[in-house]
């Protein structure tokens, strides 16, 4: 598998009519993990919602998925991207956040 943007994580300060807005404008059917999380579940590109701000990143957080982490987190750190939440494990995979050159912030995950 190639690696590619598989996730878009949003910061959500009031997650039920953030959640409530996607779901009337767009459809989208939304599973709630924990009271401060819910997202989209299609495996095509999802959208999280981040209800817990001391969790949340400022802007947009794309997730692009790897086949091997510890790899991935090896070519970032020699492509000099500095990381920001080293690895950690979550429902449904593990992954880790950084920045690029230009300051943005990005995650790699490898799902379970």
């Amino acid at each position: 598998m190639m690696s590619r943007i598989c996730y878009i994580e949003l910061p959500a300060s009031n997650l039920p009519s953030t959640r409530a807005f996607y779901s009337d404008a767009f459809g989208f059917a939304l599973t709630d993990y924990g009271p401060s999380y819910s997202c989209t579940t299609t495996g095509v590109v999802d959208i999280g919602l981040q209800g817990d701000l001391s969790e949340a990143t400022t802007a947009p957080l794309a997730v692009i998925a790897v086949d091997d982490l510890e790899a991935c987190l090896e070519a970032v750190t020699q492509a000099g991207g500095v990381i920001t939440k080293p690895l950690f494990a979550f429902p449904g995979g593990r992954r880790f956040h950084f920045r690029d050159p230009s300051g943005n912030e990005l995650a790699a995950l490898k799902a379970d």
